[in-house]
């Protein structure tokens, strides 16, 4: 999917706090976003304010200035601020940069609002970057306690019970990555050196014990742990003296430690080359547009009072997307068959091709940017608008041919009309006069490009209106005798059945192309929405393995670092995982038969030409996707 690329000049605020208090989406960043149909890979960054984290995402977007420094005790960034720039890996993505307000704002003073940042920045991101100054110890971790309340701020399902399994968290989450700034320890443990990484996992060890200060101690470290994988960690030195540090927008890497510039080259490369496209349940890739959609829908339930909850964000986002996806499809084919059809086309097969070239394209617009249409009311709602559009060209195409016809009929046919007005005709041997010159004009008539698919039809109503005309021209040819008028009389109806025949000929290929053309049009809704099907099943697979093995993971941590009750306990969510796993599998079949019954019963109500795959016809023609 090449798409829209925005590339922004400057940050610009996406989500701010009215005058109310209340956070509020702006509309001007929403445009923004509206513009992008490529897919995104989005980099949230929070942490406690003043520990630096607007460099970072300068350095991602390969500027110094942007998003706002300081060398202050006072937050600068208030709200979201987001910076959509080209990826410079993926070609086809845009990086969608996030700069989070400070947590802990002294002048703000408010946790409430923290904490909807917070669960916002998670929730929008691809990658969730979170910055701290020091060392990753107990201090740290109890600082960001923003993590253990993500499940009082954010739901997975409306009728979700407390407690739900981490793995519902995880397919929506995304990675962790842990900077930290001024970093001066030395990266080993018991003596043996350590990669930062493994500095992080370190630290999210948990203590063995019940009472309430093990409790509290391993709260932040499990919720870490069950909530975001994979995670990552990157630790940076000092980048430069106090004094230059005040003036850090000024300073190029020259100005700062070597060390630091490196460290910070690590995370970037890090970020552009393993940060993955920012989905949702099931693997859907999600758009410039549709993340500019997300954020109305969280910020709209935060305003209500509500708990955004992913699912009922996931159904919402369904419908807008869908019938937007419906009229992109629909904007694409007009504009295409405007730029390619020349009216009238010489034969209904030469429309039809460009038919069938501009609706393949326009029903891929659709399944690309649709998702969730799962009894197909919008994709049968899109191939009802599709054929009704194509009638519309049809019935111009007729309208087109007829006046082409007509015109060419009163040019070709104007020195007979002459002659029949001037009375020419009416002498003896006028008949076979009248009958040559009708032969001539009508092969002159034939033998004329541009007259479309009535061409015999307009013929033979116009030869028709000058029936009564020839029979008077016989009937006054005083040179044939009575046998010699009734033979010609004779031919004339021979001739007048053969214009009938061909005009229907005619008329006959239009329709069987028709027909035709509706047996494409469900045959190629079909395949696509197949192709789109498998790829959703594996994708949704492809989850299902991903949490799978982030759970065995935890739980095999778990047991190497004695927490066996622990372990064991998550056997029973490590079980659920494999056996939705092996539905999702087992379905696949089933599911894909129900929708191609669905679509083929339905579609017949406005493509009544088709041959629908239904029932034993389905099964059949599915065997070749197995």
């Amino acid at each position: 999917m090449a798409g829209q690329r925005v590339s922004m000049k400057e940050p610009v605020c996406l989500i701010e706090n009215d005058s109310d208090g209340k956070l509020r989406v702006v509309r001007s960043a929403l445009d923004i976003l509206d513009q992008i149909d490529q897919h995104v890979v989005v980099v949230s960054v929070v942490g406690l304010y003043r520990t630096g984290k607007s460099y970072l995402m300068n350095k991602l977007a390969g500027e110094r200035k942007g998003f706002a420094l300081g060398a202050t005790i006072q937050s600068k960034t208030k709200g979201i601020w987001m910076w959509c720039v080209p990826h410079p890996e993926k070609r086809d993505h845009t990086l969608v940069l996030l700069d989070t307000e400070g947590l802990g704002d002294v002048e703000k003073g408010d946790e409430k609002n923290d904490n909807w940042i917070f669960s916002l920045a998670v929730l929008l991101s691809s990658t969730l970057v979170y910055n701290s100054m020091g060392t990753i110890d107990n201090n740290a971790l109890e600082k960001l306690h923003y993590v253990t309340e993500l499940t009082e701020h954010i739901k997975v399902k409306s009728n979700q019970r407390d407690g739900e399994e981490s793995s519902e968290y995880l397919r929506y989450f995304p990675s962790f990555v842990w900077t930290v700034r001024d970093f001066t320890l030395t990266l080993e443990v018991d003596g043996r050196p350590i990669t930062a990484n493994e500095y992080l996992e370190n630290a999210l060890k948990l203590k063995t014990g019940q009472s309430a200060k093990v409790q509290q101690y391993n709260l932040p470290r499990s919720c870490l742990r069950n909530y975001f994988s994979p995670r990552w960690c990157f630790v940076f030195e000092r980048p430069a003296s106090r004094d230059k540090m005040r003036r850090m927008e000024e300073l190029t890497d020259a100005d700062l430690e070597p060390a630091f510039v490196e460290q910070a080259k690590e995370f970037c490369d890090h970020v552009f080359k393993e940060v993955k496209t920012k989905t949702l349940k099931q693997g859907l890739k999600v758009t410039g547009r549709l993340l500019g959609n997300l954020a109305e829908t969280y910020v709209s339930a935060i305003r209500s009072g509500q708990i955004p909850c992913l699912d009922n964000a996931v159904v919402a986002l369904a419908q807008i997307e869908n019938s937007s996806a419906i009229e992109r499809a629909r904007a694409h084919y007009q504009k295409g068959m405007a730029d390619w059809v020349a009216y009238p086309t010489e034969t209904q097969e030469e429309l039809s091709e460009v038919h069938a070239v501009m609706e393949k394209e326009a029903v891929a617009i659709f399944i690309n940017n649709s998702f969730k249409d799962e009894d197909q009311k919008y994709q049968l709602e899109l191939m009802k608008v599709l054929q009704e559009e194509y009638e519309k060209i049809c019935e111009r195409n007729y309208k087109e041919s007829q006046k082409a016809c007509e015109s060419k009929i009163e040019c070709i046919f104007a020195p007979l009309e002459e002659k029949i007005r001037d009375g020419s005709y009416m002498t003896p041997g006028g008949y076979k006069e009248y009958c040559n010159d009708l032969k001539l004009a009508t092969s002159e008539y034939r033998s004329e490009g541009g007259r479309g698919v009535k061409a015999e039809e307009v013929l033979k109503e116009y030869l028709e209106r000058k029936a009564s005309i020839g029979q008077a021209v016989l009937s006054a040819d005083e040179s044939l005798t009575e046998a010699e008028q009734r033979a010609e009389a004779e031919q004339a109806r021979r001739e007048a059945s053969e214009r009938e025949n061909r005009a229907m000929e005619e008329q006959l290929v239009v329709q069987e192309r028709l027909r035709a053309d509706q047996q494409r049009t469900y045959e190629e809704n079909v395949n696509q929405l197949m192709e789109r099907m498998e790829r959703d099943s594996r994708n949704a697979i492809a989850e299902h393995d991903r949490v799978l093995q982030a759970r065995l993971k935890e739980q095999n941590d778990l047991l190497q670092q004695g927490f066996d009750d622990r372990a064991h306990q998550m056997q029973r969510e490590i079980n659920a995982l494999k056996v939705a796993k092996a539905q999702e599998e087992e379905k696949k079949p089933s599911f894909m038969s129900t929708a191609l019954d669905t679509i083929g019963t339905a579609a017949t109500l406005f493509l009544p030409g088709i041959l629908p795959k239904v029932g034993g016809m389905a099964v059949k023609w599915l065997s070749k996707w197995f």
